[in-house]
């Protein structure tokens, strides 16, 4: 007779998962308090056509309620963005952000990467919620990447050829 195995405490999940390295973005969006923007490193592609991306928003987190069904924008931040990394995780109120000027959704000045999202579809991922977003709106620029492992910032030097012409 086989045993059933306990599920492994949030702990032990949080510290096998901070051993992969991800991008570090700022989620920008409009409240009904004004401009908002909290920063995530749970956001993936999941479909060119049509153009979806995904975060994943913790229930408990201020901005759960606030994102729900509305336009947001991911900002995927460059190398030396680490502070506003910082600002946006509640961490420090250093680095005012500077905004993009004329944007349908707000958006950082200047960040490595940004996708603007009209909201598609919502899942239940249990203590988070799955938000798609419907890519409207997009550019980048060169730099290196800001990146999170290890609870430790770091950086992706710019690849000098990537695979952007297999895509």
């Amino acid at each position: 007779m086989s045993e059933a195995l306990a599920p492994p405490s949030p702990g032990a999940l949080r510290a096998c998962m901070s051993r992969f390295t991800t991008g570090v973005t700022v989620v920008t969006y409009d409240s009904d308090d004004g401009t908002r923007g909290v920063t995530m490193n749970s956001f993936t592609s999941v479909s060119t056509q049509p153009p979806l991306v995904l975060i994943s928003v913790a229930r408990r987190a201020r901005c759960h309620d606030q994102l729900l069904g509305r336009p947001f924008c991911v900002n995927v931040l460059g190398a030396e963005q680490e502070a506003l990394a910082m600002r946006f995780a509640g961490v420090s109120d250093a680095a005012e952000p500077r905004w993009a000027t004329r944007t349908e959704v707000p958006r950082l000045a200047h960040p490595l990467a940004w996708m603007q999202c009209a909201p598609w579809q919502s899942y239940d991922g249990g203590d988070h919620t799955l938000l798609l977003g419907r890519v409207t709106d997009l550019a980048h620029r060169d730099g290196d990447a800001l990146t999170y492992a290890w609870s430790r910032f770091g950086t992706a030097a710019e690849a000098v050829d990537g695979i952007e012409h297999l895509i």
